[in-house]
Protein backbone atom coordinates (compact mmCIF):
# COMPACT_ATOMS: atom_id res chain seq x y z
CA UNK A 1 0.00 0.00 0.00
CA UNK A 2 1.03 3.36 -0.30
CA UNK A 3 1.82 5.88 3.02
CA UNK A 4 -0.45 8.51 3.67
CA UNK A 5 2.50 10.48 3.17
CA UNK A 6 2.68 9.38 -0.73
CA UNK A 7 -0.97 9.35 -0.86
CA UNK A 8 -1.55 13.27 -0.19
CA UNK A 9 1.98 14.15 -2.18
CA UNK A 10 0.76 12.80 -5.24
CA UNK A 11 -2.81 13.53 -4.44
CA UNK A 12 -1.09 17.14 -3.89
CA UNK A 13 0.66 17.11 -8.03
CA UNK A 14 -2.67 16.07 -9.20
CA UNK A 15 -4.71 18.80 -7.45
CA UNK A 16 -2.56 21.14 -8.46
CA UNK A 17 -1.19 20.25 -12.64
CA UNK A 18 -3.33 22.38 -14.84
CA UNK A 19 -2.37 20.18 -18.24
CA UNK A 20 -1.18 16.95 -17.30
CA UNK A 21 -0.68 14.18 -19.64
CA UNK A 22 -1.22 10.70 -18.11
CA UNK A 23 0.94 7.25 -20.09
CA UNK A 24 -1.02 4.43 -19.47
CA UNK A 25 -0.60 0.75 -19.96
CA UNK A 26 -3.08 -0.93 -22.64
CA UNK A 27 -4.58 -3.20 -19.96
CA UNK A 28 -7.99 -2.64 -17.62
CA UNK A 29 -5.59 -1.58 -14.65
CA UNK A 30 -3.76 0.60 -16.62
CA UNK A 31 -7.12 2.52 -18.56
CA UNK A 32 -9.06 2.40 -15.17
CA UNK A 33 -6.11 4.01 -13.08
CA UNK A 34 -6.26 7.00 -15.76
CA UNK A 35 -9.81 7.14 -15.56
CA UNK A 36 -10.22 7.71 -12.05
CA UNK A 37 -7.44 10.19 -11.72
CA UNK A 38 -8.31 12.03 -14.61
CA UNK A 39 -12.06 12.30 -13.41
CA UNK A 40 -10.99 12.99 -9.86
CA UNK A 41 -9.44 16.28 -11.66
CA UNK A 42 -11.21 16.38 -14.86
CA UNK A 43 -8.14 18.08 -16.65
CA UNK A 44 -5.63 16.67 -19.05
CA UNK A 45 -4.55 14.05 -21.73
CA UNK A 46 -4.12 10.15 -21.80
CA UNK A 47 -1.73 8.27 -23.87
CA UNK A 48 -1.82 4.24 -24.05
CA UNK A 49 1.16 2.61 -24.62
CA UNK A 50 0.07 -0.74 -26.98
CA UNK A 51 3.02 -2.16 -28.63
CA UNK A 52 5.78 -1.46 -25.82
CA UNK A 53 5.67 -2.03 -21.60
CA UNK A 54 8.65 0.76 -21.74
CA UNK A 55 8.19 4.32 -21.74
CA UNK A 56 10.86 6.05 -24.10
CA UNK A 57 12.29 8.55 -26.04
CA UNK A 58 10.24 7.09 -29.34
CA UNK A 59 6.77 8.13 -27.14
CA UNK A 60 8.48 11.26 -26.14
CA UNK A 61 6.73 13.14 -29.21
CA UNK A 62 3.67 12.90 -27.01
CA UNK A 63 5.39 15.38 -24.56
CA UNK A 64 6.16 17.71 -26.98
CA UNK A 65 2.42 17.52 -28.68
CA UNK A 66 0.75 18.14 -25.05
CA UNK A 67 3.14 20.36 -23.52
CA UNK A 68 1.84 19.02 -20.15
CA UNK A 69 3.17 20.56 -16.83
CA UNK A 70 3.34 17.46 -15.80
CA UNK A 71 3.36 14.21 -16.16
CA UNK A 72 1.75 10.81 -14.84
CA UNK A 73 3.17 7.52 -15.81
CA UNK A 74 0.10 4.77 -14.60
CA UNK A 75 1.12 1.04 -14.94
CA UNK A 76 4.38 0.93 -16.81
CA UNK A 77 6.97 -1.38 -15.93
CA UNK A 78 10.35 0.38 -17.65
CA UNK A 79 11.01 4.19 -18.11
CA UNK A 80 13.77 5.15 -19.43
CA UNK A 81 16.29 7.40 -17.84
CA UNK A 82 17.05 9.21 -21.56
CA UNK A 83 12.75 9.82 -21.59
CA UNK A 84 12.84 11.23 -17.59
CA UNK A 85 16.14 13.25 -18.46
CA UNK A 86 14.52 14.96 -21.70
CA UNK A 87 11.69 16.10 -19.29
CA UNK A 88 11.72 19.59 -18.22
CA UNK A 89 8.42 18.64 -15.75
CA UNK A 90 7.57 16.77 -13.06
CA UNK A 91 7.08 12.60 -13.28
CA UNK A 92 5.49 10.75 -10.99
CA UNK A 93 5.18 7.02 -11.48
CA UNK A 94 2.47 5.04 -10.25
CA UNK A 95 3.59 1.09 -10.56
CA UNK A 96 3.56 -2.15 -9.20
CA UNK A 97 5.92 -4.17 -11.51
CA UNK A 98 9.50 -5.23 -9.99
CA UNK A 99 10.78 -2.12 -9.05
CA UNK A 100 13.66 -0.05 -11.06
CA UNK A 101 16.14 2.56 -9.90
CA UNK A 102 15.80 5.64 -11.95
CA UNK A 103 16.28 9.54 -11.07
CA UNK A 104 14.77 12.53 -11.12
CA UNK A 105 11.67 11.03 -11.01
CA UNK A 106 9.02 10.74 -8.06
CA UNK A 107 8.59 6.80 -8.14
CA UNK A 108 5.59 5.24 -5.99
CA UNK A 109 5.37 1.47 -5.88
CA UNK A 110 4.42 -0.38 -3.06
CA UNK A 111 7.31 -3.26 -3.97
CA UNK A 112 9.94 -1.04 -2.51
CA UNK A 113 9.21 -2.38 0.26
CA UNK A 114 6.73 -5.11 0.36
CA UNK A 115 6.87 -8.36 -1.89
CA UNK A 116 3.18 -7.79 -2.49
CA UNK A 117 1.81 -5.96 -5.43
CA UNK A 118 -1.25 -4.01 -5.06
CA UNK A 119 -2.58 -2.85 -8.93
CA UNK A 120 -2.09 0.65 -10.13
CA UNK A 121 -5.99 1.00 -10.11
CA UNK A 122 -6.80 0.51 -6.40
CA UNK A 123 -3.84 3.30 -5.52
CA UNK A 124 -5.46 5.44 -7.63
CA UNK A 125 -8.46 4.63 -5.70
CA UNK A 126 -7.15 5.67 -2.37
CA UNK A 127 -5.66 9.05 -3.74
CA UNK A 128 -8.77 10.18 -5.12
CA UNK A 129 -10.68 9.61 -1.79
CA UNK A 130 -12.23 6.32 -2.98
CA UNK A 131 -14.80 8.35 -5.64
CA UNK A 132 -15.11 5.58 -8.48
CA UNK A 133 -16.36 2.40 -7.17
CA UNK A 134 -17.33 0.95 -10.57
CA UNK A 135 -14.04 1.66 -12.11
CA UNK A 136 -11.86 0.54 -9.03
CA UNK A 137 -13.64 -2.54 -8.85
CA UNK A 138 -13.24 -3.47 -12.76
CA UNK A 139 -9.66 -2.30 -12.69
CA UNK A 140 -8.38 -4.39 -9.37
CA UNK A 141 -10.32 -7.25 -10.30
CA UNK A 142 -9.34 -7.79 -13.71
CA UNK A 143 -5.27 -7.77 -12.48
CA UNK A 144 -6.32 -10.86 -9.96
CA UNK A 145 -7.11 -8.81 -6.92
CA UNK A 146 -10.10 -8.63 -5.05
CA UNK A 147 -10.48 -5.58 -2.97
CA UNK A 148 -12.24 -5.08 0.36
CA UNK A 149 -14.83 -2.50 -1.53
CA UNK A 150 -15.64 -5.48 -3.89
CA UNK A 151 -18.77 -6.25 -1.02
CA UNK A 152 -19.64 -2.26 -1.60
CA UNK A 153 -19.95 -2.98 -4.98
CA UNK A 154 -22.04 -6.36 -4.21
CA UNK A 155 -24.24 -5.21 -2.15
CA UNK A 156 -24.71 -2.41 -4.69
CA UNK A 157 -24.78 -4.64 -8.19
CA UNK A 158 -25.59 -8.11 -6.55
CA UNK A 159 -26.53 -9.52 -9.97
CA UNK A 160 -23.02 -8.36 -11.62
CA UNK A 161 -20.71 -9.60 -8.54
CA UNK A 162 -22.78 -12.01 -6.01
CA UNK A 163 -21.42 -11.50 -2.62
CA UNK A 164 -20.15 -15.33 -2.62
CA UNK A 165 -17.85 -14.74 -4.76
CA UNK A 166 -14.13 -15.61 -3.07
CA UNK A 167 -11.83 -14.90 -5.64
CA UNK A 168 -10.59 -12.75 -8.77
CA UNK A 169 -11.17 -15.59 -11.66
CA UNK A 170 -14.69 -16.40 -9.72
CA UNK A 171 -15.84 -12.85 -10.69
CA UNK A 172 -13.63 -12.76 -13.89
CA UNK A 173 -15.05 -15.51 -15.49
CA UNK A 174 -18.06 -16.45 -13.41
CA UNK A 175 -20.05 -13.29 -13.51
CA UNK A 176 -21.53 -10.50 -15.28
CA UNK A 177 -18.92 -8.48 -14.01
CA UNK A 178 -16.76 -10.58 -15.49
CA UNK A 179 -18.91 -9.25 -18.54
CA UNK A 180 -17.68 -5.24 -18.26
CA UNK A 181 -14.07 -6.74 -17.43
CA UNK A 182 -14.02 -8.33 -20.85
CA UNK A 183 -15.55 -4.99 -22.69
CA UNK A 184 -12.12 -3.02 -21.24
CA UNK A 185 -10.01 -5.44 -22.42
CA UNK A 186 -11.37 -5.84 -25.68
CA UNK A 187 -11.39 -2.43 -26.00
CA UNK A 188 -7.86 -2.06 -25.66
CA UNK A 189 -7.01 -4.37 -28.38
CA UNK A 190 -8.77 -1.38 -31.37
CA UNK A 191 -6.31 1.39 -33.13
CA UNK A 192 -4.77 3.83 -30.59
CA UNK A 193 -6.86 6.49 -31.38
CA UNK A 194 -10.12 4.24 -31.09
CA UNK A 195 -9.09 3.64 -27.72
CA UNK A 196 -8.69 7.00 -26.88
CA UNK A 197 -12.22 7.55 -27.91
CA UNK A 198 -13.47 4.67 -25.79
CA UNK A 199 -11.52 5.87 -22.74
CA UNK A 200 -13.46 9.42 -23.04
CA UNK A 201 -16.69 7.91 -23.38
CA UNK A 202 -15.61 5.85 -20.46
CA UNK A 203 -15.24 8.72 -18.40
CA UNK A 204 -19.12 9.75 -18.90
CA UNK A 205 -20.77 6.36 -18.24
CA UNK A 206 -20.72 6.19 -14.08
CA UNK A 207 -23.80 3.34 -14.20
CA UNK A 208 -22.25 -0.22 -15.31
CA UNK A 209 -26.04 -1.20 -16.65
CA UNK A 210 -25.10 0.87 -19.06
CA UNK A 211 -22.51 -0.08 -20.57
CA UNK A 212 -23.50 -3.80 -20.08
CA UNK A 213 -27.14 -3.20 -21.76
CA UNK A 214 -25.45 -0.56 -24.33
CA UNK A 215 -28.24 1.08 -24.65
CA UNK A 216 -26.94 4.50 -25.00
CA UNK A 217 -25.17 5.96 -27.81
CA UNK A 218 -21.96 6.18 -25.56
CA UNK A 219 -22.41 2.75 -24.51
CA UNK A 220 -23.68 1.81 -28.19
CA UNK A 221 -20.41 2.80 -30.11
CA UNK A 222 -18.12 0.75 -27.86
CA UNK A 223 -19.97 -2.59 -28.06
CA UNK A 224 -20.53 -1.57 -31.60
CA UNK A 225 -16.49 -1.07 -31.60
CA UNK A 226 -15.65 -4.63 -30.48
CA UNK A 227 -18.22 -6.39 -31.43
CA UNK A 228 -16.00 -9.13 -33.71
CA UNK A 229 -13.41 -9.00 -31.00
CA UNK A 230 -16.05 -10.50 -29.41
CA UNK A 231 -16.75 -13.34 -31.56
CA UNK A 232 -12.96 -14.28 -31.32
CA UNK A 233 -12.87 -14.13 -27.69
CA UNK A 234 -16.50 -16.76 -27.66
CA UNK A 235 -13.85 -18.78 -30.36
CA UNK A 236 -11.12 -18.64 -28.04
CA UNK A 237 -12.97 -19.21 -24.97
CA UNK A 238 -14.76 -22.66 -26.54
CA UNK A 239 -11.77 -24.06 -27.80
CA UNK A 240 -9.89 -23.65 -24.16
CA UNK A 241 -12.47 -25.04 -22.19
CA UNK A 242 -12.41 -28.13 -24.78
CA UNK A 243 -8.30 -28.70 -23.79
CA UNK A 244 -7.08 -31.25 -21.51
CA UNK A 245 -3.90 -30.52 -20.09
CA UNK A 246 -1.14 -33.90 -19.97
CA UNK A 247 0.67 -34.90 -16.95
CA UNK A 248 3.23 -32.20 -17.43
CA UNK A 249 3.87 -29.77 -14.63
CA UNK A 250 3.95 -26.78 -17.68
CA UNK A 251 0.75 -26.60 -19.64
CA UNK A 252 1.25 -25.20 -22.91
CA UNK A 253 -2.24 -24.16 -24.65
CA UNK A 254 -1.22 -22.34 -28.37
CA UNK A 255 -4.01 -20.05 -28.99
CA UNK A 256 -6.29 -20.38 -32.47
CA UNK A 257 -5.92 -18.32 -35.41
CA UNK A 258 -7.31 -14.97 -34.86
CA UNK A 259 -6.77 -11.44 -35.76
CA UNK A 260 -5.61 -10.28 -32.23
CA UNK A 261 -3.81 -11.63 -29.19
CA UNK A 262 -5.72 -13.24 -26.42
CA UNK A 263 -2.90 -14.99 -24.64
CA UNK A 264 -3.13 -13.17 -21.19
CA UNK A 265 -7.09 -14.12 -21.39
CA UNK A 266 -5.85 -17.36 -22.51
CA UNK A 267 -3.48 -18.36 -19.49
CA UNK A 268 -5.94 -16.44 -17.44
CA UNK A 269 -8.77 -19.10 -17.93
CA UNK A 270 -6.45 -21.75 -17.96
CA UNK A 271 -4.90 -20.98 -14.54
CA UNK A 272 -8.25 -20.89 -13.07
CA UNK A 273 -9.23 -23.90 -14.33
CA UNK A 274 -6.03 -25.83 -14.08
CA UNK A 275 -4.70 -24.33 -10.27
CA UNK A 276 -2.10 -27.13 -9.95
CA UNK A 277 -0.51 -26.62 -13.36
CA UNK A 278 2.32 -23.80 -14.83
CA UNK A 279 0.46 -22.28 -17.71
CA UNK A 280 1.89 -20.77 -20.95
CA UNK A 281 -0.44 -19.60 -23.29
CA UNK A 282 1.46 -19.01 -26.77
CA UNK A 283 0.87 -17.57 -30.26
CA UNK A 284 3.26 -17.79 -33.17
CA UNK A 285 3.52 -14.20 -34.94
CA UNK A 286 6.01 -13.98 -37.29
CA UNK A 287 9.26 -15.32 -36.56
CA UNK A 288 8.87 -14.97 -32.78
CA UNK A 289 6.59 -17.00 -30.42
CA UNK A 290 4.61 -14.54 -28.07
CA UNK A 291 3.97 -16.00 -24.45
CA UNK A 292 1.63 -15.49 -21.23
CA UNK A 293 2.68 -17.43 -18.31
CA UNK A 294 0.98 -18.15 -15.41
CA UNK A 295 1.73 -19.86 -12.01
CA UNK A 296 -0.51 -19.81 -8.22
CA UNK A 297 2.25 -20.81 -5.84
CA UNK A 298 5.30 -20.96 -7.94
CA UNK A 299 7.77 -17.85 -8.75
CA UNK A 300 7.77 -17.62 -12.65
CA UNK A 301 9.46 -14.88 -13.13
CA UNK A 302 13.16 -15.77 -12.07
CA UNK A 303 13.55 -18.97 -14.21
CA UNK A 304 11.88 -17.25 -17.26
CA UNK A 305 14.54 -14.43 -16.63
CA UNK A 306 17.27 -16.94 -16.60
CA UNK A 307 16.25 -18.89 -19.54
CA UNK A 308 16.07 -15.69 -21.55
CA UNK A 309 19.52 -15.31 -20.91
CA UNK A 310 20.76 -17.63 -23.81
CA UNK A 311 18.13 -17.14 -26.15
CA UNK A 312 17.18 -14.52 -28.95
CA UNK A 313 14.20 -13.29 -26.54
CA UNK A 314 12.65 -11.13 -23.88
CA UNK A 315 10.01 -10.84 -20.89
CA UNK A 316 9.14 -10.44 -17.28
CA UNK A 317 6.21 -9.37 -14.97
CA UNK A 318 5.02 -10.32 -11.64
CA UNK A 319 6.08 -13.81 -9.95
CA UNK A 320 2.81 -15.70 -11.49
CA UNK A 321 2.01 -13.69 -14.16
CA UNK A 322 4.81 -13.21 -16.95
CA UNK A 323 4.83 -12.29 -20.59
CA UNK A 324 7.35 -13.06 -23.09
CA UNK A 325 8.65 -13.79 -26.64
CA UNK A 326 11.40 -15.16 -28.09
CA UNK A 327 13.08 -16.49 -31.62
CA UNK A 328 10.01 -19.48 -33.39
CA UNK A 329 13.55 -21.69 -33.96
CA UNK A 330 14.50 -21.60 -30.10
CA UNK A 331 11.19 -21.96 -28.39
CA UNK A 332 11.52 -25.56 -28.02
CA UNK A 333 15.26 -25.18 -26.67
CA UNK A 334 14.14 -22.15 -24.37
CA UNK A 335 10.77 -24.37 -23.00
CA UNK A 336 13.75 -26.96 -21.93
CA UNK A 337 15.70 -24.19 -20.36
CA UNK A 338 12.59 -22.49 -18.47
CA UNK A 339 11.25 -26.20 -17.41
CA UNK A 340 15.11 -26.95 -15.53
CA UNK A 341 15.01 -23.66 -14.16
CA UNK A 342 11.55 -23.96 -12.57
CA UNK A 343 11.96 -24.40 -8.77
Amino acid sequence: MLTKTQILEFRKYLKKAKNPLFFFDDDPDGLCSYLILKKYINKGKGAVLKTTSVLDLDIFHKVDEYNPDVIFVLDIPIVSQEFIDRCEVPILWLDHHSPIKRKGVKYFNPMLKSKKTIPTTHMAYEITEGKELFLATVGTISDWYLPKYAKEFSKKYPDLLPLKTKTPPEAIFDSKLGDIINIFSLSLKKQTSTVHKIANLLLKIEDPYELLEGKTSKSKFIIREIKQLLVDYKIVMDYASKQKPGRDKLYILELPKTNNSYISILSNYAIYKHPKKIIMAIRKKGDRVMMSIRSHKINIREPLEKALENFDGFGGGHENACGASVNIEQFEEFVKSFKEHLK
